[in-house]
Formats: structure tokens, sequence, C-alpha cells
């Protein structure tokens, strides 16, 4: 099973292509889903975010108020990457088990749904394949105050709190252009779709693991695929 890493900017269209991809079949684990599952009531970061951010930022059930914390975030590099530091390491250890799982049912491939991929650069050297949403500035910062009940310039905030598209773009090995119809991105999901379904490079993963596991690892060097195996273990601790 190889690993493929999907993400875009904010209001970019990323959330429209992972549904897409869903309906086709791909195993999607969605970063944000997990980011709200971490910071259930009671659970570590959930404590740690009240104990920084103050009991203010929650609602009255107890759960956390995401605008609320994202108004004080996105004006605040410094309590961005505090936040960051807090939720990032329970996300990835989520993230990693579900991954398991997924490896454990036979899938060939795991589609990885996460905002900022290249930001923290945690997880790309795990990725076989990076994908890009991208789309024009003007369409994005239109989609985002239409979306979002933004101001301009609240929305231009939002924006420039994260890297530019452009520069993911240029990072990326696909880019999924979203600035035309539905109907244009559907077409490219299922030219992505098709290529990654026509890979072969999971078999190079699972032969490995079917021998690691055998304990043929004596008479052959896994030595650096076991050691990235480890730094993913690593990474979630």
């Amino acid at each position: 099973m190889f690993l493929v890493g999907l993400t875009g900017g904010i209001a970019s269209g990323k959330s429209t292509v992972s549904s897409q991809l869903k309906e086709l079949g791909c195993p999607v684990i969605d970063a944000d889903v997990v980011a709200r599952k971490v910071v259930e009531p009671q659970s570590p970061a959930y404590r740690l975010i009240v104990r920084h951010f103050g009991r203010e930022i929650l609602l009255d059930n107890g759960e956390i108020d995401r605008r609320k914390l994202g108004q004080i975030i996105f004006s605040s590099p410094e309590k961005r990457k505090l936040l960051n530091s807090i939720t990032h390491p329970e996300i990835h250890k989520e993230m990693f088990k579900q991954i398991l799982l997924y490896f454990v049912k036979g899938y060939r491939y795991v589609i990885l749904d996460v905002p900022l991929l290249f930001e923290t650069r945690r997880l790309t050297r795990f990725l076989t394949h990076t994908v890009v949403v991208y789309c024009d500035p003007a369409t994005q910062l239109s989609r985002l105050m239409q979306r979002d009940g933004l101001s301009q310039e609240e929305a231009e905030q939002r924006i420039g709190a994260q890297m530019p598209l452009k520069e993911k773009r240029g990072l990326a090995n696909h880019v999924i252009e979203n600035s035309g119809s539905r109907e244009d991105t559907h077409r490219q999901v299922l030219r992505l779709h098709t290529k990654l379904e026509d890979s072969m490079e999971f078999l190079v993963v699972r032969a490995i693991a079917v021998a690691a596991f055998a304990g043929l690892s004596a008479s052959v060097d896994f030595g650096p695929y076991v050691g990235t195996y480890f730094d993913l273990l690593n990474l979630t601790s």
C-alpha cells in the first residue's frame, strides 16, 4: 500500500475533490475530521487547548468553538503555532491507526486529505504522490467570502495565513485545476483515479511488509524501508 497526499488552500475546492474520490471508492483519511475527533471534550489535546487559550473559547456544551478559536489563531502566528504543536501529534497518531487498518484490509493505497501538508512537511516523506487542488486567487477569495460570510479583509487574512496556492502547486506531483466547472474538475479527478488504480507501486510495499513479517529480513536488506517505518512510528509518539 502506498500513500497519496491531497491538499489545497482554504476554499480552493479540496473537499469537493476528496468527496469525488470517495464516491469512486478511494479510501480517504480526512485530517479535518480527525482533528475534530482529537479535540473532543476531555481528550488530552482538548485539555491543553483550554489550558492555553482559556475557557472563553468553549461553547455552552463544553465543546470548542472552532470559529472563535479560528479568529484567535488566524490573527496570531504564535498562537497558531502553539495550537498546531498541540493538535498535530494527536492527529498523526489517529491517522496512523487508520492507515494500518486500511493496510490490513488490503487496499492498494490511501489518500491523506491534509490541509497543511506542505506547511508542516511532517508527512511528505512518506507519500508516493502529492496532489494539490488549485484555483486562481480571485476565485479563492470570492468563494471564501461567500462560503463563510466573511468580509474581504477577513477572507484575505485567512488566505494570507496559509502557504500560497501557487507555491503549493510547484511542490505537488499532480494538480487538480478547480477554477472552472464542477464537471471539468470531475474529469481531472477521474484521470487521477485511473492513474492511481493502474499503479503497481503498492506491490513493492506489500512484498516488503509480507517478507518482513514472515521473518525473511535476515536475508534481505530492508534497511531503508524499515527505517522509514520506524520514522513513521516516531512521528506519532
